[in-house]
């Protein structure tokens, strides 16, 4: 069941278009991944999502309702993560989340033990005390995270959340979210780490305003490429090489062909499309029989890549 939807969602501000015919859907209990460069409109959509703008064009329903005509019990269901640091720096954790847990209404005895349950789940009870200010930009990461999830929402919302963290620190945050998703949330998060794509249940490309494609990472893989990929390297002269090749297009798409050498010898390294690896491998071995074959192997494009490809599709080359 989708939770969040946006129809042909374009926002303007002035003569800027920001976003242009965006159409999405997140389904209950899933991360959403929305993967885009700096700029590329992440930000506004997620404040259009949480009812902060109103788009200019198009229609956007969070619940089945526009998010900018949610009353207090509509809000209460969402959480919202933002990019920089905007709780007290002068409060200790604790006050912070104390604080944050009044605005949505938590009673006392609710209050004190959400706010011990969620410093747990983070990490922060023992620096329950210290003041927002003097805690490391990733516990200050893990106190805005618990502050968006203090009040229990079903739906967090989280834009860039591991922006200028080490490689640790992201994937410990991303361990979160997955434990939050097994909870049944649903959490859509934004970011221009490509790599984190491989972290989410589906994804949204987005770039200049517009989304390139969604999906599950591997139905994505197969949107950028047309099917499964292998690669291999084979060696001897470049006109056998380019017989083998030519022959090969009876299976799949030969693309990215390079001619390379090592140790003087010519080697010819490519890569193939094929419609199903498994299948593919036992007729690809049976024409490369009496080539020089130093490799063979299925390729998983990294996401940089998939992100690249479906930016620009024409990537075949060949030299």
């Amino acid at each position: 069941m989708a939770v969040i939807e946006t129809r042909n969602l374009a926002r303007r501000f002035g003569r800027n278009k920001v976003l242009t015919d965006v159409n999405l859907s997140v389904e209950k209990g899933e991360i959403f991944g929305l993967i885009g460069p700096s700029g590329s409109g992440k930000s506004t959509l997620i404040r259009i999502l949480t009812g902060h703008f109103e788009p200019s064009e198009g229609e956007v329903r969070v619940f089945d309702q526009s998010p900018a005509k949610f009353g207090p019990a509509e809000r209460r269901r969402l959480g919202f993560m933002p990019q920089g640091f905007i709780l007290y720096p002068q409060l200790s954790v604790r006050r912070n989340l104390s604080f944050v847990a009044g605005l949505y209404g938590l009673g006392l005895f609710k209050r004190r033990r959400r706010i011990r349950e969620v410093l747990q789940y983070v990490e922060l009870w023992d620096a329950r005390w210290r003041k927002a200010a003097k805690i490391s930009g990733g516990m200050q990461k893990r106190l805005q995270l618990a502050a968006a999830m203090v009040h229990e929402p079903d739906i967090l919302f989280i834009d860039e959340p591991t922006a200028n963290l080490d490689p640790i620190l992201r994937h410990k945050l991303w361990d979160q979210f997955e434990h939050l998703r097994d909870e049944g949330r649903t959490l859509f998060v934004t970011t221009q780490y490509v790599d984190e794509a491989e972290r989410c249940d589906r994804v949204g490309l987005l770039s200049g305003g517009t989304i390139l494609a969604s999906g599950t990472p591997d139905e994505l893989r197969r949107k950028a490429f047309g099917g499964e990929l292998i690669q291999f390297t084979l060696g001897g002269n470049v006109g056998d090489a380019g017989s083998f090749l030519a022959a090969l297009e009876s299976v799949g798409h030969v693309y990215e062909v390079r001619r390379d050498a090592q140790n003087g010898k010519p080697l010819t390294r490519a890569r193939l499309v094929v419609e199903d690896a498994d299948t593919a491998l036992p007729e690809i071995f049976e024409i490369l029989e009496g080539a020089e074959v130093l490799s063979a192997d299925v390729h998983t494009p990294s996401f940089e890549e998939v992100f690249i490809r479906l930016e620009e599709p024409d990537q075949d080359s060949g030299s």
